[in-house]
């Protein structure tokens, strides 16, 4: 096979969906695998639907979840966008300046594969109502067939507002071959002259697809089965343009746990949300890969490397995949457990600075210690302000739970936290050794031991009877905050 060439054409509309993202890596992974080239293409010609920065924020996401890709637009580090490869340019809006799109459209309005078209949006919908109401397939009815090549362009010379068609032939079967689903033939009497060149001079999605696609050597179209529908008006247009179609792998949709379309009402679908909440690219590049993919290993842990030696398209399931925000969740848990204690460290830090907890001040061990004593319980790193907020707020704010009050108030807690507090008072070095035995020189004090013991102590600290490691945690809390919580708990 010669080298594939895969793109990913995404509109900047605004985020990059959690679909989005599984497309351009099915696209990058596979020209990965098979020594190809994975580009970026910016479809935006339809510019009602332009948001300012999207562009950017699309390079930044793709940037940030490793996927590299070899030729499209760039960002430099001053913020400059540029593109880099020899198929250029890479944005559509560039291409219409450079007038690339119009010797094609000519090219088909010459040969009577496409045509003019005048009519007003009133009567198209007119016609349309009509068709719906007698129950036909709603479709434009060809009025403006009727006008030849010279009586159109008068027309268009005389300022009437047009569009151009494409020129579909009545009871057509086209058929075309999908890497996924087969053979898949649809009728053109089920299909619209589809416009090309819109009111405003720019190509449709419809023709500017399939002239980008062939002049940037596109191999493989791979998409979202969404798509499939439009397939054959592409097909068509390549055999009317004399040219050879790409193969065509169209993807499962990604669906939420209501079996339905991943959208906005499941939850966080944009990938800025899963990275700004502090999920690791790779956890969710290697999550995302398993949506309607599996490897022949079955193994599920699955590093960049590994992805791109495993993965083609044969593995691709025809049905749609469940996106699974607690199996997401899992996988980012598995890579955050994987990384270097420094890392790991600096993440967590970054996290309680964003919400306020630390600041430059702050003693970097108690940041440490943190991360050591709950490294292995965050699932993302939003999460750890929330988990570790009674670690570094004021004696204050602490809040004890009701089953908290309990225990301290409990019998045991009147014994063990008087001599609790009296050890810690009277500690000359308040280090690790003396905070690990702290504790136990109670048990063997008083006898009192598990929950009795344990539930006073903690709860008087921290306002739970539940936690991670207690020596780490009157470590970051220290000697003075642990006292004036013992002071504190008094009062309940």
């Amino acid at each position: 096979m010669d080298q594939p060439v895969l793109r990913f054409a995404p509109s900047p509309t605004g985020y990059l969906h959690i679909g989005g993202l599984r497309t351009a890596l099915f696209n990058y992974l596979y020209a990965r695998h098979h020594g190809g080239t994975f580009t970026l293409r910016i479809e935006d010609t339809d510019r009602t639907r332009y948001v300012e920065g999207a562009l950017e924020n699309l390079i930044d996401i793709l940037k940030w979840s490793g996927l590299d890709y070899d030729e499209g637009p760039k960002m430099t580090a001053g913020g400059e966008v540029v593109e880099e490869g020899g198929r250029g340019p890479y944005i559509q809006s560039d291409r219409v300046k450079e007038g690339i799109y119009d010797r094609y459209i000519n090219q088909l309005l010459e040969e009577g594969k496409a045509y003019y078209c005048f009519c007003s949006r009133e009567r198209i919908d007119r016609v349309r109502e009509a068709q719906k109401e007698a129950g036909e397939t709603p479709r434009y009815d060809g009025h403006c067939r009727k006008y030849s090549l010279e009586e159109a362009r008068e027309k268009v010379a005389a300022g009437e507002d047009y569009v151009v068609r494409l020129k579909l032939p009545e009871n057509q079967d086209i058929t075309f071959h999908d890497a996924i689903k087969g053979d898949i033939t649809i009728n053109t009497d089920e299909m619209d002259d589809q416009v090309l060149i819109k009111s405003d001079g720019f190509p449709t999605y419809h023709f500017a697809v399939v002239v980008d696609d062939h002049l940037m050597g596109v191999t493989h179209v791979v998409r979202g089965e969404e798509w499939i529908s439009s397939t054959p008006k592409h097909v068509f247009l390549y055999r009317s343009l004399g040219w050879k179609a790409p193969e065509y792998v169209h993807l499962p949709t990604v669906l939420g746990n209501d079996h339905k379309k991943l959208s906005k009402r499941q939850g966080d679908v944009a990938v800025e949300q899963f990275r700004d909440k502090g999920y690791l690219p790779e956890a969710l590049i290697n999550y995302i890969a398993l949506l309607g993919w599996s490897p022949k290993s079955n193994q599920e842990v699955l590093s960049m490397e590994e992805l791109i030696k495993e993965f083609d398209f044969d593995r691709i399931s025809n049905t749609g995949a469940i996106f699974d925000t607690k199996k997401l969740n899992w996988f980012n848990q598995e890579y955050i457990k994987k990384m270097s204690s420094e890392d790991l460290i600096d993440r967590v830090g970054q996290s309680l600075k964003k919400a306020g907890l630390v600041d430059e001040t702050t003693d970097p061990e108690k940041i440490a210690l943190t991360a050591e004593t709950y490294g292995n319980r965050i699932e993302y790193f939003d999460q750890v302000p929330e988990m570790t907020r009674h670690l570094f707020c004021s004696t204050e704010e602490v809040i004890y739970e009701e089953d908290a009050v309990e225990a301290i108030r409990s019998e045991s807690g009147k014994i063990v936290l008087p001599l609790f507090e009296d050890k810690v008072c009277q500690a000359s070095s308040f280090d690790r050794d003396f905070a690990g035995s702290l504790v136990k020189s109670i048990q063997k004090e008083t006898g009192i031991k598990g929950k009795d013991l344990w539930w006073p102590v903690r709860a008087s600290v921290v306002g739970s009877t539940s936690g991670p490691d207690f020596t780490n945690t009157l470590l970051i809390l220290g000697k003075k905050e642990v006292l004036g919580r013992l002071e504190r708990a008094k009062t309940l």
